[in-house]
């Protein structure tokens, strides 16, 4: 084999086996698994060929059931094929896996093993999916670090051909999948050396054609059903051994030997655990460094998990041992034991040994060698069963202490924590890193990068590890060499040096000069550099960005800022490999990106200067305070503790029991990220409210303020005399709420008046504005006297009940949301898909979900990605079934008689049961407000009537349900629950905010995606045209629909969302909602809206059934013809300019197909508006 070594993460690694051995791939994306499918795709685009000497024929279809399905059609028809999945996704696959088992069709499911959705949805790792497919059929077998996937995909590859048992291959979700490590890579000529050609052969034989008829079994009776079952027993008894032999072949080729079970450790242990996995790494560090002190402990790493090959395992123990721990990555309520605990119960039945199972990493909970050390002093101490590691469990006290840190790793490892903001480029950057130093150097190479929940603008720390020995510990740095903080905000919020070594270095952005930078950090920070003896290194990365064209993207600063002062390669070669990585990243995004990247490390060696240390500073920056003294238990018991990023301290009996949390609190949070922020021109402002209306994250607003309200108002608290045509002598004031403000710029870009222009935080600070912010959002809201109900300008009078979300800088959902919160907050029901707008809505343990002052507001809940629509219709049947009750009731307490008053107020809300209106809750108010006097007297029917009415009470107003989701839910996975949804007609709102991708995974094609976009899955321009969602809609008839767009027509979005939530039937709004995929500066998404309409791309329309009653035609189109070109439109985006600039011959032709069917599909509007 020619040896060639590659700095990969864990999905190349099984995506570089799997594309050699497949002819197909049926695929749907699903965090951690898509890279996989993603790179298969972009391979094929770029004919990348196969072992059987061509590009594989992949397709994305609607849903992990889906995809699944047709796995299972292209392997009864005879293509070797494969699928990328995890989690929920693989759940959905589990029917077909049982049918692709029962047919013997040899297949590998490559699986990025992540939880489960259960209290909460996990995007992270453990083995809850995959022992969810224990009983399918499918091998398992798992894999521990990035070189195992890379040969052990090899091996499952080439058993299952030889077997005809479909392969299900494992490793952990983000740990492994996303790690990057420098491996050796196996060429396709060493891997087609290895296959049974002859047994590839023999599947390609019983392929279904009409050449050779034959039948699959549609149904058996329970008369030979039984027997059917047990014909494949002797296959999968064969199964191991065929394993092992591709064990020993792949260790022939390639010099690394594997087992169905290896063991590690001392010949003579007492001691054992057995894990599999990525913990095996970390348990393997934590044997060997106990066995150098002389205990007599060891490990078994389970390779081979299904079936489990009992004597194997037996003969691989020694004889010495006296107790085992089998660690299980899942839980499984109510059971005596977790899958592997059992097993190996099972195997060793007979033997005089003790056995306990815990648990350990669920959702990617760190599993360190210190938390290992302390399993094996389990086993030594108290020993028992059903235990958990890691966390503090103080309600049934099964965890067990970590009371002694030890360090496992080689000395000679060089250990780097880089702190990054999402989207600046620094996750990015290091990869880069690890890259040029795995690929040219004869170092070894690890990275691993944490992240928060927040979509672009949250928090991620960079775990970088070199050395010239293979690095195996698969979990977080705890002690570093280099430190670097590319955010400043930072100082203050986190212990960033808590890991730093002595003598290491510290790099930092900041806009502070170099004679200051010292006494802008905490006094904690100051002693550590003291004491520790850090060499401390100052840069201006935002000013150097900025300066050559780069915006806010700091990461080629920050990345030649490492590289000079680590001294990992000379400065020269180093800057020349960082130039060379450059091009290579970015050459598709065109020379002038290029150039200002090249400009941006060349300016990085200019400024970077070292800080001379002095004894003792001349001040220091305050720790931030983030919760008030005041605050409630749930803001300083779960929600300080995991802004401080010490969420591991929370101990169980803090969490809540069913994944229930309050609202009203992502203002809790105070980021402080931008570095600049908008500042109000008072004397320039207009009034017209449009920063307000386009903030995605709340963070501009606009009052009207009773003269009488300013008293006590801080001395730079500015207003102007109100423009509306109110009586009252009203105020108005525009507020910057500076620390929850992501400096995104939208308000800034679209403020007709240039009332608004940015200024550093530090400025607006000291100004004032944060106390500013502080009194204006304790002033009455919703004083919105002179304006029309229904104007764009009423609703921003308005409080936002969305507010401060995690989600991206200039965001194109969210002023939707925020919109709808202002029109309906008080009465809303939200069922929101799966998704980017699920995660910045309800990501624990804050929510951008808000109240008012008197404690209403929208109630939110997720269930999964494809259910959203039957989630939100099973809200309705409640909320209609509880009501039907109540109502009855209520009629019941009227015949039977009560008090005048009571009666009144009863008969009134009878006599408007369908409105939810401010006068409808005025009524329910009244009601509640005479029931208890009313209970008091009541006896007999009356009392029971009465108690009824008094426990249904929060339902005298009907409830505003609406289903929230992406393009990906709604034209895709969830598409047949929606369509049944609206067609079942009833009360029921539907907003699908459109990027026009799936944003949350990363930016992949749904039907949604435009003809001729770029998009992952579609890596070479999507070949066909967008799904018309809301024309399909249209055919029934009685479902409201409107097509909206904020940028090109404020006004017709609210109309639309008004006559959608008062409409009484099915309604479905969709919202054009540009996304940071879409390739353009997000600064000026609104404009990007309103140029998507005029150039013709979007429509803007209104359906209104109701219409039809008056004599109308309900299609009311509101787009006007074309004003721009659409072509320079598409050329705004790189969704489209990298098509151009890869396959510009294909560009051409398909940028002339999207335009031509978006005309048609404008002049078609247009008729359809003239009937």
């Amino acid at each position: 084999m020619r040896s060639k070594t590659s700095t990969i993460d864990g999905n190349t690694a099984a995506a570089h086996v799997a594309y050699a051995f497949s002819e197909v791939a049926a695929i749907y994306p699903i965090t951690p698994s898509s890279p996989m499918a993603e790179l298969a795709e972009s391979w094929a685009a770029h004919e990348r060929k196969n072992l059987f000497g061509r590009p594989i024929e992949i397709v994305e279809l609607q849903s992990e059931g889906g995809a699944a399905g047709a796995v299972h059609g292209s392997l009864s028809a005879g293509a070797m094929t494969t699928t990328f999945t995890a989690s929920q996704g693989l759940l959905l696959m589990i029917p077909v896996m049982h049918k692709v088992a029962g047919e013997m069709l040899p297949t590998v499911f490559h699986v990025t093993a992540r939880a489960l959705a259960a209290q909460s949805l996990s995007i992270f790792g453990d083995h809850s999916d995959v022992m969810g497919t224990r009983n399918t059929g499918f091998a398992l077998l798992a894999s521990a670090s990035v070189q195992e996937v890379m040969d052990l995909s090899l091996v499952s590859h080439l058993a299952t051909i030889d077997s005809s048992i479909p392969f299900l291959h494992f490793f952990d979700g983000f740990r492994t999948s996303h790690e990057v490590q420098k491996v050796e890579m196996i060429d396709y000529e060493t891997m087609a050396g290895l296959v049974n050609w002859e047994k590839a052969a023999e599947f390609r034989n019983r392929a279904l054609r009409p050449e050779k008829p034959t039948l699959k079994v549609g149904a058996q009776n329970p008369d030979v059903y039984f027997q059917g079952r047990e014909t494949v027993t002797k296959y999968y008894e064969a199964v191991p051994g065929i394993v092992q032999n591709y064990m020993d072949k792949v260790a022939a080729v390639t010099g690394r030997s594997y087992h169905l079970f290896d063991y590690v450790g001392a010949p003579d242990a007492e001691r054992v655990i057995v894990v599999m996995g990525s913990g095996a790494e970390v348990v393997e560090e934590t044997v060997n460094y106990m066995v150098a002190k002389g205990e007599k402990v060891g490990l078994v790493k389970v390779r081979l998990y299904r079936p489990f090959a009992v004597e194997a395992f037996r003969k691989v123990l020694p004889s010495t041992v006296k107790k085992i721990a089998v660690l299980d990555r899942t839980k499984e309520p109510g059971s005596i034991g977790e899958p592997l605990y059992m097993d190996v119960v099972a195997a060793l039945k007979d033997k005089d040994i003790t056995i306990i199972g815990g648990r350990y990493g669920l959702g990617s909970k760190e599993f360190t060698p210190s938390q290992a050390y302390g399993v094996f002093k389990h086993l030594k101490g108290a020993c028992f069963h059903d235990f958990t590691v890691g966390i503090n469990d103080d309600v049934t006290n099964r965890s067990i202490p970590v009371d002694e840190q030890i360090d496992t790793e080689p000395q000679n490892v060089v250990r780097c924590i880089f702190w990054g903001l999402g989207s600046d480029g620094t996750v990015g950057a290091n990869k880069n890193s690890i890259k040029i130093i795995g690929d040219h150097t004869d170092m070894y190479a690890q990275g691993y990068f944490s992240y928060d929940s927040k979509k672009s603008g949250g928090i991620t720390v960079s775990h970088l590890r070199f050395g010239k020995t293979p690095i195996t510990s698969p979990y977080l740095i705890s002690k570093a060499d280099f430190v670097a903080v590319h955010n400043p905000a930072y100082i203050g919020r986190y212990d960033l040096l808590k890991e730093i070594k002595d003598g290491g270095t510290f790099l930092l952005n900041s806009e502070f000069s170099n004679e200051e930078v010292f006494d802008h950090l905490t006094k904690e920070m100051q002693e550590t550099i003291i004491a520790k003896k850090i060499r401390f290194f100052n840069i201006n990365a935002l000013k150097i960005s900025e300066e050559v064209g780069l915006g806010k993207r700091i990461n080629t600063v920050m990345q030649a800022a490492f590289f000079i002062i680590s001294g990992v390669l000379p400065q020269e070669e180093a800057i020349k490999l960082i130039k060379e990585t450059i091009k290579k990243s970015y050459e598709a995004k065109g020379e002038k990106i290029v150039q200002m990247n090249w400009a941006a490390v060349d300016r990085a060696s200019q400024a970077l200067q070292e800080i001379k240390i002095p004894a003792k500073g001349n001040g220091f920056a305050p720790v931030q305070k983030l919760i008030s003294d005041d605050a409630g238990e749930y803001a300083k018991k779960i929600v300080e503790p995991t802004m401080l990023l010490k969420g591991d301290e929370i101990p169980v009996s803090a969490m809540p029991l069913d994944g229930r949390l309050p609202t009203n609190t992502a203002r809790l949070e105070k980021r402080g990220i931008a570095p600049e922020v908008p500042k109000w021109l008072s004397e320039k402002c207009v009034q017209c409210t449009i920063c307000s209306m386009v903030c995605p994250h709340a963070a501009v607003r606009t009052k009207q303020i009773a003269a009488e309200s300013l008293k006590g108002a801080p001395e730079s608290f500015k207003t102007i005399k109100s423009k509306t045509k109110n009586e009252s002598g009203l105020e108005f004031k525009v507020q910057v709420y500076p620390e929850d403000c992501t400096g995104c710029g939208s308000c800034v870009s679209v403020c007709p008046a240039h009332a608004l222009e940015f200024r550093p935080i530090k400025e607006e600070r000291e100004a004032g504005e944060t106390k500013n912010a502080e009194f204006f959002d304790a002033l009455p809201d919703n004083v919105t006297e002179g304006v029309p109900e229904g104007q764009f300008k009423w609703t921003q009078l308005r409080k936002p009940l969305f507010e401060f979300s995690g989600a991206c800088e200039g965001c194109g959902e969210t002023p939707y949301l925020k919109l709808l919160s202002q029109l309906f907050g008080e009465k809303m029901i939200v069922a929101n898909a799966t998704g980017c707008s699920s995660i910045y809505s309800g990501t624990f343990p804050t929510t951008p979900y808000a109240q008012t002052k008197e404690g209403r507001g929208p109630a939110w809940a997720n269930s999964l990605f494809e259910d959203n629509a039957e989630y939100g219709f099973g809200m309705r049947l409640a909320v209609d079934a509880l009501r039907n009750q109540l109502r009855h009731f209520l009629r019941k307490a009227l015949e039977l008689g009560v008090n005048p008053s009571l009666a009144e107020a009863l008969k009134a809300v009878d006599d408007n049961w369908e409105k939810n209106d401010v006068a409808a809750r005025n009524r329910a108010e009244r009601v509640t407000a005479l029931l208890p006097d009313a209970l008091k007297g009541a006896t007999g029917e009356l009392k029971d009537a009465l108690e009824r009415v008094a426990g249904l009470k929060d339902y005298l107003v009907d409830k505003s349900i609406w289903c929230i989701g992406g393009d990906g839910w709604a034209y895709d996975i969830g598409y047949g629950g929606l369509d049944h949804v609206l067609a079942a007609n009833r009360n029921l709102n539907v907003l699908v905010l459109d990027t026009e991708v799936y944003s949350n995974t990363g930016g992949q094609a749904s039907k949604s995606t435009p003809l001729g976009s770029v998009a992952k899955f579609a890596s070479a321009g999507k070949r066909t045209g967008k799904k018309d969602l809301g024309l399909i809609a249209m055919t029934y008839g009685y479902i409201y629909v409107a097509s909206v767009s904020l940028g090109a027509n404020m006004n017709q979005v609210v109309k639309a969302l008004m006559e959608a939530e008062a409409y009484p039937g099915p309604s479905l709004v969709i919202a054009y909602a540009p996304c940071i995929a879409h390739g353009f500066n997000m600064r000026f998404s609104i404009a990007e809206e309103k140029k998507a309409v005029t150039s013709g791309y979007w429509p803007l329309f209104r359906y209104n059934p109701l219409l039809k009653d008056e004599g109308k035609n309900p299609f009311i189109y509101e787009s006007k013809d074309p004003t721009e070109d659409m072509e320079q439109f598409l050329l705004n985006e790189g969704r489209y300019t990298s098509l151009k600039r890869q396959f510009p011959a294909v560009a051409e032709k398909l940028f002339q197909e999207a335009i031509k069917f978006k005309q048609d599909k404008h002049e078609f509007y247009k008729k359809f508006g003239q009937f």
